[in-house]
């Protein structure tokens, strides 16, 4: 298909579709969507893969989606259309924070849409806003994360993870990082971690976290045993991060444990916060972008793929052995 630019507004565009619960997307032509008056137009150019797109489309995420339906929860483009007032004008690039972005086009509300800086990529800024701002919201606002603290990420060689550790570093922490392989692990010490674990070589977390001094904060993007062993290794008034499931299922976390030792649990949906407070999810995400301008954090290199290989991209991101976010190019 023909590059599409911020003016134009083609009669057909590229749309993934989830046709049935358990399947990978395919790539339909459809109508391009017309904005109405309260919508910005934006032409997708880079769109990112979030383990929740592979949830959506098994029907085991929280906010359900019916068949068919246009996955993607992030990406990046230039404005084609914007409603008066809303500061946006034809040729702004744009961060989108919205559903069904793994198309060329979509009409979104403005708020949806945030202003990226010159000296970011469209494929760092598609997969930058659910990564980064989950991890500044849970570090800074949830878990007060102070200069001195030790850090314990599980994950931190995926796409969530690796943020943690940079943010965290760069927060002034103590970060350890837990992946699996030396491969990833290398990647895990150049994001700012002053030391990892391999996982796959690990019998006894919470041994090892106990051993490296034992744990402030646990950034928990795995859950199962591995969640359950790093709480264990939390000194008292340590506090808890309950991130995601990429192990399969939730940590079943000693509760007399926090009570004991004055253990704080936060669980932290990013997107949630854009009905509990949306000015703190938008500060977060502008701070980050000054962050970014400043050189303050560098989004490790992903897996950047064209659009026509989304099935592959689904599938690296099933396996677990990708490093950082996997972006698709539009």
């Amino acid at each position: 298909m023909p590059i599409i630019s911020a003016t134009e507004h083609p009669q057909q565009i590229r749309i993934a579709r989830i046709e049935a619960l358990g399947q990978d997307p395919v790539i339909r032509h459809l109508p391009a969507p017309t904005a109405n008056t309260e919508e910005v137009l934006v032409r997708i150019r880079a769109s990112a893969l979030n383990f929740a797109d592979l949830l959506k489309a098994q029907g085991r995420y929280q906010e359900a989606a019916d068949p068919p339906y246009t996955p993607g929860l992030e990406g990046a483009g230039e404005v084609v259309r914007a409603p008066a007032g809303t500061g946006l004008v034809a040729g702004n690039r744009v961060a989108v924070y919205a559903p069904a972005t793994f198309s060329d086009m979509v009409a979104v509300p403005p708020d949806t849409c945030l202003p990226i800086p010159d000296s970011m990529s469209f494929e760092q800024a598609a997969g930058f806003q659910i990564a980064y701002g989950t991890s500044h919201l849970a570090l800074r606002l949830r878990a007060a994360l102070q200069p001195g603290e030790t850090l314990v990420v599980l994950g931190a060689a995926g796409g969530v993870g690796l943020t943690a550790v940079e943010i965290g570093h760069a927060m002034g922490a103590r970060v350890i990082g837990v992946a699996r392989g030396p491969e990833r692990l290398e990647v895990v010490r150049a994001a700012g971690a002053q030391a990892v674990i391999d996982s796959a070589e690990c019998d006894d977390l919470k041994a090892a976290l106990r051993d490296l001094g034992g744990v402030d904060v646990v950034y928990d993007a795995v859950g199962d045993s591995a969640g359950e062993a790093a709480f264990r290794a939390l000194r008292p008034g340590g506090r808890f991060l309950v991130i995601g499931f990429a192990g399969g299922k939730p940590p079943v976390l000693p509760l007399n444990h926090a009570l004991v030792k004055n253990i704080a649990i936060h669980g932290l949906y990013w997107g949630g916060y854009a009905k509990l407070d949306p000015q703190a999810l938008r500060g977060s995400l502008q701070e980050l972008f000054v962050m970014f301008d400043a050189g303050r954090i560098s989004p490790v290199n992903g897996q950047v793929l064209p659009f026509e290989q989304i099935q592959q991209a689904f599938q690296l991101l099933r396996s677990r052995k990708s490093v950082g976010k996997i972006v698709l190019t539009m």
